[in-house]
């Protein structure tokens, strides 16, 4: 497919949804004496069919939603005092690019017995990332990003797994009808198991004003702690087993997931009892001044086949012709004949981090949000960002006060840092999975990003973006980069 037929599908998708949402919502306007819905008002099918007794919200026995979403993302040149040196290729290009990605999806679920859900959600994508996803370290601008995406649509199966929810009695709280989530009554003691395909950050390290980026920030360093090397394939996702406690305000969670076999890459290693990514989380869900706000303590262990940067650069001081040019295994291309590389270091090994999140609600309609991690920074990165150590904050406003209350303004700012041995690898030439241009002055890679989504219908929205990067891949001989993006998002 060449690229004007996969921008000619996008517009074709955005049309059908379009008029979908118009026609599923004709026969409520068209009733004698009710008004089209305004901007604030909810519409969806499964209301609709709440309404008229045709589905049961409250206790489903099936549920389906979609969305929609298309954003891009405009860099502005900047300067660099070298890019791509000595045949290091992990630099993001100085010159002007458009970035985009479009997503459709497709959430689907099923009661299958008491307590027994299952999950199916197909996604489509089309993509177009800066400098073929090179040169950012945890700051990359569009989220849905994908490591081996492209520009012709790809359909592909997200996730397909099955849920048990085991009441241990407490009291009783409803579960509201959403996406992966049936409408149900459930105990505030219960135990929650999950198996099967899924990504990890569908249960952990959830914030309720840095997560949805379909509807929130743009940048992927909202959406997890970018210092998180969770185990997963280049788009996110992953097969394995995930269990939550409940305890009236407490949740504690473990799960267990499948590396990739290869570092940011589609094929999966399934050998899960000897390779793997644990993760451990304690949640306390509280109310400060009246206002409800969680703390989320999280922490990961990968046992993989990964390389230290230490070694790398070992390997090459032992015996020059270990260089990234005359690598015979896994690595990323790059031809810098003086460089280290990965690929003469990796053996079985650990990679640890921890990390705690905040969110508080200041008012009914603003609150605020706080992430930070700390991982070893020894190993290189294997499924997530090439950063060591992390930190995020911003608020999240509602529109209520200018009287536009599905209206959302958000601004937030990122610090990443990589250790001394990542710095190290990485000035003397070395490419990880992101980042690597040839050479370092080593500098916090710093993200500051404001944006307003502005609530079109109900379910449909448009934003506008501004992303500031200082320092990009962590380099301060590079840079800043200015981005500016617009996103159209629809919900049903």
């Amino acid at each position: 497919m060449t690229l004007r037929s996969a921008h000619n599908l996008a517009r074709l998708l955005g049309c059908l949804l379009t008029v979908g949402l118009c026609l599923s919502a004709l026969p409520a306007w068209a009733q004698v004496g009710m008004a089209a819905p305004r901007p604030d008002e909810q519409f969806d099918v499964m209301n609709v069919l709440d309404e008229h007794g045709l589905h049961d919200m409250d206790n489903e026995r099936w549920n389906a939603y979609g969305q929609f979403t298309y954003a891009s993302v405009w860099k502005a040149p900047f300067a660099a005092a070298y890019t791509n040196a000595n045949g290091s290729n992990n630099s993001l290009v100085p010159e002007a690019e458009r970035s985009f990605a479009g997503t459709f999806t497709a959430f689907l679920g099923v009661r299958l017995w008491q307590g027994g859900e299952a999950y199916f959600v197909p996604e489509v994508i089309a993509e177009r990332a800066l400098s073929q996803l090179r040169g950012l370290g945890g700051a990359v601008q569009i989220w849905e990003l994908q490591k081996t995406g492209k520009e012709t649509p790809q359909i592909y199966r997200s996730r397909a797994y099955l849920k048990q929810t085991i009441n241990l009695g407490g009291e009783r709280e409803q579960k509201t009808s959403d996406p992966m989530q049936l409408g149900a009554e459930v105990d505030r003691h219960r135990l929650v198991l999950v198996v099967g395909n899924f990504s990890v950050l569908d249960f952990m390290d959830k914030n309720t004003f840095a997560g949805d980026l379909r509807r929130q920030f743009f940048n992927m360093a909202f959406m997890t702690h970018t210092a998180y090397d969770f185990a997963s394939d280049a788009r996110g996702y992953s097969w394995g087993g995930l269990a939550e406690f409940y305890w009236d305000d407490w949740v504690l969670r473990f799960a267990r997931m499948a590396p990739p076999d290869h570092p940011n890459q589609l094929e999966l290693d399934l050998r899960i009892g000897t390779y793997y990514g644990d993760q451990f989380e304690l949640e306390h869900r509280h109310k400060l001044w009246g206002q409800d706000g969680a703390v989320r303590l999280l922490g990961y262990h990968n046992h993989l086949i990964t390389g230290r940067f230490d070694d790398a650069v070992a390997a090459i001081q032992a015996d020059p012709g270990k260089s990234a040019a005359n690598c015979t295994g896994f690595n990323y291309g790059s031809t810098n004949a003086g460089a280290p590389d990965l690929c003469w270091a990796r053996k079985p090994d650990d990679k640890y981090g921890i990390g705690l999140n905040l969110e508080q609600h200041l008012t009914d309609d603003i609150g605020v949000f706080l992430r930070g991690m700390v991982s070893d920074g020894q190993t290189e990165v294997y499924a997530y960002t090439s950063t060591d150590r992390s930190l995020s904050f911003g608020v999240l406003a509602g529109g209520t006060l200018w009287h536009r209350k599905n209206d959302t303004l958000g601004i937030g700012a990122n610090f990443g840092w990589i250790s001394a041995a990542h710095a190290n690898y990485l000035h003397l030439g070395g490419v990880d999975g992101f980042i690597g241009d040839g050479g370092l002055r080593q500098a916090s890679e710093e993200l500051f990003e404001v944006f307003y989504s502005f609530a079109v219908l109900s379910d449909v929205w448009l934003s506008a973006d501004y992303q500031f990067i200082a320092n990009p891949a962590f380099n301060a001989d590079r840079g800043p980069v200015n981005l500016f993006g617009l996103r159209a998002h629809a919900e049903f």
